[in-house]
């Protein structure tokens, strides 16, 4: 999931988006998008071993409260470590970009922002307290 959400904010800089990039803009693109994958793939998968690992746990006969806190605070650490990454990368990328291009793109980011996460628990299957 994490992966799509990165690619399409990355994709939101492409013509389409009315950011006309140059050829070698969108070559450094790719490359970085590779690179960050790389660095973020892991992470992902650990924050997913512990969302299973926080079900098992909160489901069980007894849970363990201090278990449950740590493994809470373990992917409170692995997101913010995500999250430092791909916000690292967006400010490479976006000081590549022309002044023109990146008014663009900041208004393009700014509309998508205020969407994202918007209902996140009603998709997972939890509830909203709204």
């Amino acid at each position: 999931k994490g992966g799509n959400q990165e690619m399409r904010a990355n994709n939101q800089w492409g013509p389409g988006n009315g950011i006309d990039l140059t050829h070698a803009q969108k070559e450094a693109f790719q490359k970085s998008r590779v690179e960050i994958e790389k660095q973020v793939q892991p992470l992902r998968n650990q924050l997913g071993e512990a969302r299973a690992r926080q079900k098992t746990l909160t489901t069980a006969e007894k849970p363990d409260m201090d278990a449950i806190n740590k493994n809470i605070e373990k992917m409170g650490a692995l997101q913010t470590e995500i999250e430092k990454i791909q916000t690292k990368h967006r400010l490479e990328m976006r000081a590549q970009l022309t002044d023109e291009q990146r008014v663009k793109m900041d208004k393009a980011g700014h509309r998508k922002g205020g969407e994202k996460g918007k209902g996140r628990m009603e998709h997972r299957g939890g509830f909203s307290m709204r």
